[in-house]
């Protein structure tokens, strides 16, 4: 029984380690990464709080060095995600009815644990998994995801207490039920915080999920869910399966207790998900909650009044962090041709001043790409600038796939603003510039918001605090998230609530109050303390 209302006040965001040479963090994280290195972990699926092994494995591999082996996953079938799915409906009623200080505190336990004995294993399986340099691991499955696990508690508690008015002799009040399914929650490559988050915001809600991570996050996916179960969480409630996008859909997509999908990855992936729900929507108990951030296009707009070493950093960071590998990271710039010659001499010099290798180099700010396809798929849009009358490359442009998946930052300008690197999103270490006319600003305006289907992040730099306001009013629609005089990446949870509208996803922004909602199911219930006997009404009366 409840005892007491329990309070989680907002929390304060987990800081950043510095890494500096002669820390102890640093000294910690290297001691993690020789030793995740040293031996090769068997990992198993989770479902229903067995871990699951098929014997059909395959081998996980740094993308930085594709000879070494971290590790092999079990890949599951049809079989595995129907069986997730039964073990989360049997896990459903116990969960939901937990009490709510229980529930969360198994969350905020989670975050404890990543703050302090798992920090330096959970960025040591992101840096060597996904080829991620210290500082994007350490803001990523570090600070974010633990951010994420205490912002939502808070988050959550505030909506609990969110309850409607009564008038005299009435007692109205609220309940925040959780989905009537199960929620399938689908997550990317690139971001451990996200891989984590998808699955967790809807638990804490209630909701049981069946956890789809993409192959090549698998490693930093099973050292969280190790966090999960030490924490404390029940069996059933999250799922994890190694199964293929297609396989995962058909199987939730056609039963009738899906209840959401909770999803980041391709834009063309989520509207064929979305065009399968419709087409099943007859089979459902309940209208499916769709959630889903997908692609980008990101832009930085200078102003012809912009200082270019703001305009310079926003675009080294924001292009080149991670390789280029987030929704968020910038790929297309529009500078002012008064400012053109300089920008284009510092860029060239701040690429090559990068170094590239592994992640285990702290001395890298570049690692690798993902894995051969995407290679592959930037490499095809680098060499093909040389085939065009349109394009050529300033800096950059080599490909070396021998010992890992290395592209070099690559910067290309064209005069043509509808340039094909100018309009899709190429996901890698390319950024393409437009030079336009320093007196045509709203010209420029204008093309930002038709050259690209997506809206998710975008910037602009200036000085001119006129311009600064008609780029932030006429590029409203342009980017669910706009950013003044600094890059297009790194939102931070409770600062700046993350998500895009148009092809960039249904802008439910994770890292706030609002995607909490999209997991609950509200009922509003009225107790009448003198309730009326007889069914007349005063004015019935005679005179």
């Amino acid at each position: 029984m409840h005892t007491g209302t329990f309070i989680y006040p907002m929390p304060a965001n987990e800081p950043v380690l510095s890494y500096a040479p002669g820390s102890p963090e640093r000294k910690k994280l290297k001691e993690a990464l020789a030793e995740l290195k040293s031996r090769e972990e068997d990992i198993p699926m989770y479902i229903g709080g067995e871990e699951v092994r098929t014997g059909k494995k395959t081998a996980i591999r740094p993308p930085h060095e594709k000879n070494h082996v971290l590790g092999y996953y079990h890949a599951g079938d049809e079989s595995h995600v129907r069986l997730a799915i039964e073990k989360a409906l049997a896990a459903k009623e116990q969960w939901e009815n937990m009490s709510w200080e229980n529930r969360a505190n198994i969350f905020l336990k989670a975050a404890e644990l990543i703050s302090g004995k798992y920090r330096f294993y959970m960025n040591a399986a992101t840096m060597l998994g996904q080829s991620k340099n210290v500082f994007q691991a350490e803001i990523d499955s570090a600070c974010e995801i633990i951010d994420f696990l205490r912002f939502n508690v808070h988050f959550l508690s505030e909506i609990y207490k969110q309850q409607p008015i009564s008038s005299a002799g009435i007692h109205n009040r609220m309940e925040y039920r959780p989905l009537e399914g199960f929620v399938l929650a689908v997550t990317p490559f690139n971001f451990t915080a996200i891989g984590g988050n998808l699955p967790t915001a809807p638990a804490l809600c209630g909701n049981v999920v069946i956890w789809k991570p993409a192959n090549a996050q698998i490693y930093s996916a099973h050292m969280f869910m190790k966090v999960l179960r030490e924490a404390g969480l029940p069996e059933g409630v999250i799922n994890l399966v190694y199964v293929d996008g297609p396989t995962v859909g058909d199987v939730c997509f056609h039963h009738p207790d899906f209840a959401g999908v909770h999803f980041t990855g391709s834009t063309g992936v989520f509207q064929k998900m979305w065009e399968t729900i419709g087409r099943n929507i007859g089979i459902y108990k309940t209208y499916p909650r769709i959630v889903g951030e997908t692609g980008g296009k990101d832009f930085v707009l200078a102003h012809k009044s912009a200082d270019t070493d703001v305009l310079v950093t926003a675009l080294l960071r924001g292009a080149f962090e991670y390789q280029g590998q987030k929704c968020s990271a910038a790929s297309r710039a529009y500078i002012p041709s008064n400012l053109a010659a300089e920008v284009k001499e510092k860029l060239i010099a701040g690429v090559k001043s990068m170094k590239i290798g592994s992640p285990e180099d702290f001395t890298c700010f570049i690692n690798a790409v993902i894995d051969e396809k995407s290679f592959n798929n930037i490499k095809n849009y680098i060499d093909n600038v040389s085939k065009s009358k349109d394009a050529e490359i300033w800096v950059g442009g080599q490909c070396d796939g021998s010992k890992g998946w290395f592209i070099e930052p690559t910067i290309i300008h064209t005069t043509n603003p509808q340039y094909v690197t100018m309009c899709e999103e190429i996901f890698g270490p390319v950024l393409t510039v437009y030079v336009y006319d320093e007196n045509d600003f709203e010209k420029a305006l204008y093309l930002v918001t038709i050259t690209s289907p997506y809206a998710l992040t975008g910037s602009i730099i200036a000085q001119d605090r006129y311009a600064i306001e008609l780029a932030t009013r006429k590029l409203r629609n342009a980017a669910g998230n706009f950013y003044i005089n600094d890059k297009p990446t790194g939102a931070v949870v409770g600062q700046q609530p993350f998500g895009g509208a148009r092809q960039s996803g249904t802008n439910d922004k994770a890292g706030s109050i609002l995607n909490l909602y999209r997991w609950l199911s509200a009922r509003a219930i009225k107790e009448t303390f003198q309730p009326p006997t007889d069914y007349r009404y005063p004015f019935m009366m005679e005179e």
